[in-house]
């Protein structure tokens, strides 16, 4: 589905990846971690379009050089930021309006419904109707994952999705993403943290300094973390 060869990018003149391999198949969980300033943000934005880079970004067999942050998103992959950028004078129902693809101009079925989103989070269907700037954070990234799923998206980048959430919440999130893995769709798992990736996870990737510096599975990180984790990520 997505497959990255000897990605760089830049801000300015400030060279943050290095070469960068990655790849994410079809109904795949892949984690990308490490520490603040290690890369893994700027991957996400430069999938989307959204900084400069160089190499080879191939989605479904087409080279995605040159392509607008907006057709990346028609073509199937959905970016949720770590910001959870909701439109906060708005209904949660109305933001997930936005989100909605348009089904007559796709010509296709979509995966996700207003009833899908409402089962997976409780909440989100109590507060259908208040204003998304009124909601607790919890909720907001509950809402801005819908929001993006409505786009029914293949392939869907969460960027830091647990920072600052109860543990309660951080549950529902990973029974999400594994929703997400049975119905097929291809998650980037951005975090910080080791608890959800190691739990769900397919691969975990590990950045350190702009580069790949560990590619495994979750027990293969469980077994040699202990020098991994002493360089590149949090203990």
């Amino acid at each position: 589905m997505l497959q990255i060869s000897n990605l760089h990018a830049f801000y300015d003149k400030s060279h943050v990846l290095h070469g960068v391999h990655l790849h994410v198949r079809a109904g795949e969980i892949v984690a990308l971690l490490g520490r603040n300033g290690s890369g893994r943000s700027t991957v996400a934005k430069a999938i989307m379009g959204l900084v400069q880079w160089q190499g080879q970004m191939l989605w479904n067999g087409h080279d995605l050089q040159g392509w607008k942050t907006f057709q990346i998103a028609q073509s199937g992959i959905g970016y949720v930021p770590e910001s959870r950028d909701v439109f906060p004078g708005l209904t949660v129902h109305q933001n997930l309006l936005l989100g909605e693809k348009n089904r007559k101009r796709s010509g296709k079925s979509v995966r996700w419904s207003f009833n899908d989103m409402y089962a997976m989070f409780p909440q989100l269907r109590a507060r259908r109707d208040v204003e998304a700037g009124l909601l607790s954070g919890g909720e907001q990234q509950m809402l801005t994952l819908c929001r993006t799923l409505m786009g029914d998206p293949e392939l869907i980048i969460i960027d830091e999705p647990t920072e600052g959430l109860a543990p309660m919440i951080v549950e529902q999130l990973a029974q999400f993403l594994l929703a997400l893995k049975q119905r097929g769709i291809g998650v980037l798992l951005i975090e910080q943290k080791l608890t959800i990736a190691m739990n769900i996870s397919d691969r975990v990737l590990v950045m350190g300094h702009g580069q790949i510096v560990f590619e495994g599975t979750p027990q293969q990180l469980r077994d040699e973390r202990e020098g991994i984790r002493k360089d590149w990520l949090e203990v």
